[in-house]
This record gives structure tokens, C-alpha cells and sequence, in this order.
């Protein structure tokens, strides 16, 4: 059942994320604020803004919510080229860490996996991403060139590969983390990165988008023999790119991609679900449509709902 609330913002809408727990909804918009709501249903009192955060000169365009391992963190980026760390503390809000280094516009932001400890990557209009970590509550940041345009989404991977999951005891989470990145220059990136060393790997370039890549996100995965990486651009195309290991069984670096329909209408959002088997999509004709990928061996992706203003419709 869909439910709708007014979130008090007085202009466009940029992102809205839930926490971990699925309680509170974050908001953000042009009006240069972020919102934090109370949703949770168990309380029995209506939607509600509890917290209101000023500190960005321009349009807010993504929010971020950080593992609860540690704390209530939110992270904010915008326009003005700042990434604000949040942290509620006894029931009030305060910026802990401006991170400043961009010289344009910092457009995505996206939390490692916790198993990394705290660590933020940005992507800026400047073309670079960020690398932004605290230990012991002190902040540290680098960061590398990725897209000569300008780099518009940023995603990690999940902490372990597919084949750890099926490996003996408990597999030790890695000192390398892998990173995808999509920029104006209608390019999809993947990364290695070593946080310790502060280094990275020269990129994997996947290619097939025809207009500037607006989001990209990589699945979690729970089981799944195989991994996935969605992404969208400006022109209505999504792609779903996947890989998996060889008929041997051994590892492969090949990626394969799959075209959504075309969406006629610029996409700007993708999002996957916790089992990283179900894509959401979401577009500027106010439409968010839901994918999941057939069981049949022609590994197509249908439409299983859409969600418009008139609210959800079941596809057959």
C-alpha cells in the first residue's frame, strides 16, 4: 500500500533515503535543507519532520544514511561543492565534518560497506571522486580523477565477492574495495580501491550508454553465484551488467549487459533491494517502475509494478 505525506519542503525534491531500520525517511531539496521524518508505523502517530538541518549554500541533491554500527550518521551533498557529516547525538543534530576539497558540485555520495569502517565516497562536477574516512572520529580524505566531465554517481560493491560465500568458515572481510562510478562522458567505471595505501587500480570500462550517466548502483548480494551493476542516463537507457564465473567454475572479469525497454524520459534514479534481485527505476515523467529478471533461460527482465501519481499497478 502506498502512502504519501507532505515532507515541508518548499522546492523540488532531489532523494529521499530510509535508515537501516526502515523508521526514518531522509529528505533533501533545492530549498538547500535536509529533512529527517519519523515513518515508523509502530508508534501510531502520523508522519512527522523531526529535525530540519541547515548548512548548505545550494540545491541539496543526495542524502546517505551510514551503518548503525556506528551511530546515527547522515551524510549530505550539494551544489555548493560540500559534503556535510551529520550525527544526532541525544536527540539533536550537528554538522560533525564539512568535507570541502571539491571545486564543483558533489552530486553522489555513497557509504562503503561497514565491515571498511566509516568511509564516504563523493563524485563531483570536477571530475573527481573522494575518498572520505574517520577513525577514532578523526576525518581523513583523498581523492583521484575518474571522469573528465564530471562524475554524477558513485556505488560500492558489497564487502565480499560471490565465491567467499561459498568458501569454508568465516571469509575475512577484504583490504581491497571495489567501487563503480558513472559520469557526462556516457561512461560506467569500476574501481579497486585500497584504502591504506590510498591507491587505486586503473578502471574497468564498461561502455554502452549513449547519453550522460546519470546513476549507477551495485546490487547486494545474498547467495547470488554472480554479481550485477545497473545504471541509467539521461537518454532513457538502463542497462543491467552482470558477472559471473565461467562454465569451470573459475572467476571471470567479463562483464555482459542486458537494455531495459526504453524509458522515453531521462532516468535518474536506480536502486536495487536488500537481496539484490529486484531494480527499481525511477524517471522524470513521475513514474518508478520495479524490474526482476525472469526464472526462464532467456534472462529477460520484466516489469513487475509501476507506481505513478494515480499510485501502484501490477504488471501481469
Amino acid at each position: 500500500m502506498a502512502k504519501t505525506f507532505d515532507t515541508g519542503h518548499g522546492d523540488m525534491l532531489h532523494d529521499a533515503q530510509m535508515d537501516f531500520y526502515g523508521k526514518r525517511l531522509a529528505t533533501c531539496s533545492s530549498d538547500r535543507t535536509v529533512k529527517v521524518h519519523d515513518v515508523s508505523v509502530d508508534k501510531g502517530v502520523a508522519d512527522r519532520t523531526v529535525a530540519e538541518l541547515r548548512g548548505h549554500a545550494g540545491p541539496v541533491w543526495e542524502v546517505a544514511w551510514a551503518h548503525p554500527k556506528f551511530g546515527n550518521v547522515l551524510a549530505s551533498c550539494s551544489y555548493d561543492g560540500k559534503v556535510i557529516v551529520w550525527r544526532e547525538s541525544s536527540g539533536e543534530w550537528r554538522q560533525e565534518y564539512d568535507h570541502t576539497v571539491h571545486e564543483g558540485s558533489v552530486n553522489s555520495i555513497s557509504w562503503a560497506p561497514h565491515e571498511a569502517g566509516l568511509m564516504l565516497a563523493c563524485g563531483s562536477s570536477d571530475g573527481r571522486i573522494s575518498i572520505l574516512s574517520s577513525v577514532n572520529s578523526a576525518w581523513t580524505s583523498w581523492a583521484f580523477t575518474a571522469h573528465a566531465i564530471g562524475v554524477n554517481a558513485v556505488s560500492w560493491a558489497p564487502a565480499l565477492h560471490p565465491s567467499a560465500l561459498l568458501s569454508e568458515g568465516t571469509p575475512d572481510a577484504p583490504s581491497k574495495l571495489r567501487l563503480v562510478s558513472g559520469g557526462s562522458d556516457k561512461l560506467v567505471k569500476l574501481w579497486t580501491v585500497d584504502p591504506a595505501s590510498q591507491e587505486i587500480s586503473s578502471p574497468t570500462v564498461l561502455k554502452a550508454h549513449d547519453g550522460w550517466v546519470r546513476d549507477v548502483a551495485w546490487a547486494s548480494n545474498v547467495g547470488l553465484p554472480y554479481e550485477s551493476i545497473a545504471s541509467c542516463d539521461q537518454n532513457g537507457m538502463v542497462v543491467v551488467w552482470s558477472c559471473g564465473p565461467n562454465k569451470d567454475g573459475s572467476d571471470t572479469s567479463d562483464w555482459s549487459s542486458y537494455q531495459l525497454p526504453d524509458m522515453r524520459s531521462v532516468v535518474w534514479r536506480v536502486s536495487w533491494s536488500v537481496t539484490g534481485n529486484m531494480l527499481a527505476v525511477s524517471s522524470s515523467d513521475s513514474r518508478v517502475t520495479l524490474w526482476k529478471q525472469s526464472l526462464e533461460h532467456d534472462g529477460r527482465w520484466k516489469m513487475v509494478s509501476e507506481v505513478g501519481e494515480g499510485g501502484a499497478q501490477l504488471q501481469e
